[in-house]
């Protein structure tokens, strides 16, 4: 596995930062990077690392992790490759085949770039709720293309070893028809019971339990994140969401039946 010693994290929300707290607990020089100064200035005063200046930096660090939204991966990495500023680049993004045919239309360096998804995460969002530990014993995807060099591979292994993660490689479009089943079309159902207890009255609402808090719990995610994902991710989870309509429709008409 490859031995990182530097590590640009752009990106300090939850996941980014959470990766940051990782690689420090192993000492790993951290720089940090987001377009949210007060995001960066957070993540610093947790211990994530210290502020990227890309003209106090000049040498490439070893890699460059991108924790940014699906959509703006391939914008990201085409800009971090023109300033040279590392040998390697991932990222962390829940869809995948859309940052690689993005990245590849930009015409960005596919061989030092290894497209990847840790599967951790939480209903509160930003550096403050990031943790070292977020990742530990948790699916880490990643989806190395044709073009993909070993040696970004064995970067990325690395990270994910650090980080505590377990590495599943698949591939890009695999990845998101999976995501769509585990993940995705889960939040969307889970959304759409919290938007009808939205109109529950007092009396039900005091009677809910813990079953009803497990069920929605997802959907207390960040909607402007989970858009970009849905929408990055459309007709896999389209077609799951349309199959658990079926389902929900046959049990109804099922009940009134009965």
């Amino acid at each position: 596995m490859s031995d990182l010693q530097s590590v640009l994290v752009v990106g300090t929300g939850l996941i980014g930062t959470s990766v940051a707290l990782a690689l420090r607990e192993h000492d790993v020089d951290v720089l940090l990077a987001d377009r949210d100064a007060r995001a960066v200035r957070l993540a610093c005063e947790m211990g994530a690392g210290s502020p990227w200046r890309p003209g106090e930096h000049a040498e490439p660090v070893d890699l460059a992790v991108i924790a940014v939204p699906p959509h703006f991966v391939a914008e990201q990495l085409k800009s971090l490759q023109e300033r040279g500023a590392a040998r390697h680049y991932t990222d962390v993004a829940s869809v995948k085949a859309l940052p690689i045919t993005q990245a590849g239309r930009l015409g960005c360096d596919l061989t030092c770039f290894v497209a990847g998804h840790p599967l951790a995460g939480r209903e509160r969002s930003g550096p403050t709720a990031a943790t070292a530990d977020l990742f530990l014993g948790r699916p880490w995807a990643y989806c190395p293309t044709e073009e993909t060099s070993p040696d970004a591979v064995e970067t990325l292994l690395g990270l994910i070893k650090l980080c505590g993660g377990e590495p599943v490689r698949v591939g890009a479009e695999e990845h998101d028809r999976a995501v769509a089943v585990v993940s995705h079309a889960p939040h969307v159902t889970a959304a759409a019971v919290a938007a009808r207890l939205a109109e529950a009255s007092d009396t039900a609402l005091g009677l809910a339990g813990q079953g009803v808090r497990d069920v929605t719990r997802i959907a207390a995610g960040d909607p402007v994140l989970w858009t970009g994902i849905l929408s990055g991710n459309a007709l896999p989870v389209a077609e799951v969401l349309e199959a658990v309509a079926a389902d929900l429709t046959a049990a109804a008409a099922a009940l009134r039946r009965s």
